[in-house]
């Protein structure tokens, strides 16, 4: 568990909320806020988080979809603590299980209308974090498929799987769809005009069977490189990452 003074509590959403967070640990930044964007949750869905952390993505997408029952898996006890915490004091419902992807508990083993993940995409190697949340938050230890087969078990029939997660890790998780999931869209998340994508947001439908959409990118950020304090986001990323608003119509 984590002390109190090792914790910051930091606002999100231009500040529609407040989450404590590791000083030192990981970090949730814009990847949760992108991924709870993309969902197309409405309300009286059940929604399950696997790998919560602190619960950001979970609780971003409750600040914009309200009557959701929300659940969430999270390994490490420290941050499903983090994640009860930061629900109960932004006054929403979330149900939080410590447990991994492999024998998930069995008060999270029903149907769910969504499902939400974001996995570790850092490849394993290098030197470690000091910090040995923040390394299994970020360092690939799970497989990519072993996300998906997670998230397809605990679909409903027609259920959406939303991830984001490096680009590099993209073919693995295509391949690992089949037969379970289709009706495959990707959404490249592009730092900057002209730039690569680095990650992506994936959502596939539990027997889908539409053809595989790759969608034009979402840039991130304006003019060709950082120009001081201030993220320059666009004006897109703004209304997603301050403003709260659905990234839903790239997927349409």
């Amino acid at each position: 568990m984590f002390a109190e003074e090792d914790l910051t509590r930091d606002a999100f959403l231009c500040g529609r909320l407040h989450l404590w967070q590791p000083r030192k640990g990981y970090r949730a930044a814009t990847d949760p806020v992108l991924l709870a964007a993309a969902c197309p949750a409405v309300a009286g869905e059940a929604v399950l988080d696997l790998g919560c952390g602190a619960g950001a993505a979970s609780l971003c997408l409750a600040a914009r979809v309200p009557g959701l029952r929300l659940a969430g898996l999270e390994l490490q006890p420290g941050y499903a603590a983090l994640a009860r915490r930061n629900a109960a004091e932004n006054a929403i419902a979330m149900q939080v299980e410590e447990g991994d992807l492999a024998e998930i508990p069995r008060p999270l083993r029903v149907d769910f209308d969504q499902v939400i993940a974001n996995p570790p995409y850092y490849p394993p190697g290098g030197t470690p974090s000091p910090q040995a949340g923040r390394a299994t938050a970020l360092q690939v230890g799970t497989p990519l498929a072993a996300w998906v087969a997670a998230g397809a078990r605990r679909l409903r029939p027609g259920g959406t799987l939303t991830m984001i997660f490096g680009a590099d890790g993209l073919p693995e998780v295509l391949a690992a769809l089949a037969p379970r999931m289709g009706s495959a869209a990707v959404l490249p998340l592009a730092p900057r005009e002209g730039r690569a994508a680095g990650r992506v947001i994936l959502r596939a439908k539990k027997g889908g069977r539409a053809a595989f959409r790759l969608l034009a990118p979402l840039v991130l950020h304006r003019g060709p490189a950082h120009d001081g304090d201030r993220e320059s986001y666009t004006p897109r990323a703004e209304e997603i990452l301050r403003g709260a608003g659905p990234l839903l119509a790239e997927f349409a």
